[in-house]
């Protein structure tokens, strides 16, 4: 597909055209917001498998819901780098909060001083302001890059620095398929941390992915224009429904992974059962358990952020409620995050 030239950056604009007929859906909202994704790719080494061990992709890439086949099954023939991306959305009466996960099979290296594992899931947590508007208002992101959190907020947010500080600005950009403001993320190569664009960017080759209802595969690693297609975690099938399928997942939010085929060839070591779904994501310096910022992001919005009037702390729609229990036990005793 063609390359085009990057949409002007900018951080004001939040007005949409409402959808016709009803009050905005779910995956409506999740459209929405997704981000424009800047994906660094390199295409050196064998791990990189030419640059597509740095695309964007789903879990069943496949054709499959097995997490210990992945590093193998990248690098074959008859596999899938149609591009997609889960979400879930979680609501008060206050605000929705929307978390996307990114997927890569291999979070890789080309270093022998480095470690590498099978499966890769990263993400981003969007607060969004109820106010009245179809859309709501974008007030911050909290991103997942390995072990850490990264917080920010969108220009005229009102939002501000609380138990955690800001770390920068989140930027927006127009997207030349659809008429929306999206905020800005960007993944590093390799290992795939997530942070707000620019702090992390494309260096040489890469992809510029853009939230869409269509799928589409890189031209190449160094592609500025592929859409990528939305997942919702709590869809009947969906990550969340296969929560105790042992063969996708090692625990509870921890994916299955093992160090088969040339995974750790020439490098420190390969990992297993590394990689994390959101409601495994942790970040152990901060207050907010393993998995929070998934399961009960309003709780990390409040540790994270000061925000002035009301936040309410009550969930009108929280698939994850359920399994309180089973999350509670699964943050004390899963192993540590290693993403």
């Amino acid at each position: 597909m063609a390359t085009v030239a990057a949409a002007a950056l900018v951080a004001v604009g939040f007005a949409v055209p409402a959808p016709a007929g009803a009050a905005v859906t779910r995956a409506q909202l999740a459209l929405r917001w997704a981000p424009i994704h800047y994906q660094d790719v390199d295409v050196t080494g064998s791990h990189a498998l030419g640059g597509r061990s740095d695309y964007i992709t789903k879990i069943d890439f496949d054709g499959d819901l097995n997490g210990r086949n992945n590093w193998d099954r990248a690098g074959q023939t008859g596999v899938s780098f149609a591009a997609h991306a889960y979400y879930s959305v979680l609501e008060t009466s206050t605000h929705w909060y929307i978390t996307y996960l990114f997927f890569h099979p291999r979070d890789w290296t080309d270093s022998f001083f480095d470690t590498e594992h099978e499966n890769d899931g990263e993400g981003v947590l969007l607060a969004i302001q109820r106010d009245g508007s179809t859309y709501g208002v974008l007030r911050s992101a909290v991103t997942v890059a390995h072990t850490n959190f990264f917080s920010y907020t969108p220009s005229g947010s009102t939002w501000t620095s609380g138990r955690e500080s800001v770390d920068g600005t989140l930027q927006l950009q127009a997207s030349p398929h659809d008429a929306f403001l999206h905020p800005v993320t960007a993944q590093e190569a390799k290992g795939h941390g997530l942070k707000a664009y620019p702090q992390y960017n494309i260096v040489g080759d890469g992809i510029v992915y853009y939230p869409s209802t269509v799928a589409e595969t890189p031209s190449s690693g160094d592609d500025r224009n592929v859409r990528y297609k939305l997942i919702d975690i709590f869809a009947s099938d969906g990550l969340w429904a296969q929560r105790a399928n042992t063969s996708l997942f090692a625990n509870l939010g921890t994916f299955a992974g093992d160090d088969s085929g040339d995974c750790g060839v020439g490098t420190l070591d390969c990992s297993i059962n590394s990689a994390n779904a959101p409601w495994g994501w942790d970040d152990g310096d901060d207050l907010p358990a393993r998995g929070q910022i998934a399961t009960d992001p309003a709780k990390l919005s409040v540790e994270y952020f000061t925000i002035p009037g009301s936040l309410s702390r009550t969930y009108t729609y929280n698939p994850y409620a359920g399994a309180a229990a089973a999350l509670a036990a699964a943050a004390k005793t899963a192993p540590p995050v290693v993403d």
